[in-house]
């Protein structure tokens, strides 16, 4: 961006809550076209929030309907990232109040993904349709820092829960607590997960707590981005739900509920649906306008 021009204008939106005290922050850039790299940096850095939206011109043969297509990237206070569930629900909500609800369709780093926006009683929801997943084992060397670094004995892990690394999107580590109270007590080495996370490509620690069948508590520290915890994390999200449905934790078609952020003071709810014959994962959730 040169120094003459006119810095675009920055929104400021919730995903996964209805009011703009719960959920996760994001920043929406819809035109920024004239940001480089490092205008964008610059801009997250700026808003301290977890990740912040950027959207240009889509490239030559994404497909989608026209002017409702858009390259999309996601940058943290620190880095930019693959892929950001709750900043794509974000920018889809902050378009479709633009220019109307419907199928949108995002080229991010990841892959191609789409997005259904609707509209019900004033209340705007946004869907995501996951890259194809995967999961990974983790080395037992690896699962060992990685608790030692949160200060969690393995013990206090359910044993029902194998710790992977889980894809869809970007690469998240997924370790399930055996209580509640073991989730709620989150105090960790920060610069010593930070420097796990860079060796293994984690975007976020997935921990979960399982209150019944088809819901969970999740927490994500985000040390890789710069920001302790993410309030509410979309990616995640589809991460976990195609970890659950490969390892038989859930039914193939399912739809889990996930509350996050409750330990933070922002509420908020994100909804995974899984679906026979289709390895990719819906995250859905309402978004809203901060400022």
């Amino acid at each position: 961006m040169t120094t003459n021009a006119p810095r675009p204008e920055v929104l400021r939106y919730t995903a996964f809550s209805s009011t703009p005290d719960g959920g996760n922050p994001a920043g929406v850039v819809l035109d920024a076209a004239a940001l480089d790299d490092t205008d964008m940096l610059a801009i997250a850095a700026d808003l301290g929030y977890s990740e912040s939206a950027f959207l240009s011109a889509p490239p030559e043969g994404l497909g989608g309907q026209e002017e409702r297509a858009y390259t999309i990237r996601y940058f943290s206070p620190k880095a930019e990232v693959p892929f950001c569930g709750h900043a794509t629900v974000a920018a889809a909500v902050a378009l479709a109040e633009r220019t109307g609800p419907g199928e949108l369709l995002f080229a991010t780093r990841a892959g191609a993904v789409p997005v259904e926006v609707v509209e019900e009683s004033g209340t705007v929801r946004a869907t995501l349709t996951s890259v194809e997943p995967y999961n990974e084992k983790i080395a037992d060397a690896d699962l060992t820092e990685a608790l030692a670094a949160l200060g969690w004995p393995a013990a206090d892990l359910d044993p029902a829960f194998p710790p992977h690394v889980a894809f869809a999107g970007a690469r998240h580590l997924v370790l399930a607590a055996a209580t509640r109270a073991r989730l709620a007590d989150l105090a960790y080495d920060f610069a010593r997960l930070e420097t796990l996370m860079h060796r293994l490509d984690l975007t976020t620690v997935q921990l979960v707590w399982r209150e019944s069948d088809t819901v969970f508590h999740v927490r994500d520290p985000f040390p890789v981005g710069g920001v302790v915890e993410d309030p509410a994390t979309g990616a995640a999200a589809a991460a976990f739900g195609a970890y659950a449905r490969e390892f038989g934790l859930v039914p193939e078609d399912a739809v889990l509920t996930l509350h996050q952020g409750e330990d933070l003071g922002r509420p908020g709810e994100l909804t995974v649906t899984l679906r026979p014959g289709d390895p990719r994962v819906r995250v859905s959730g309402t978004g809203v306008r901060i400022s």
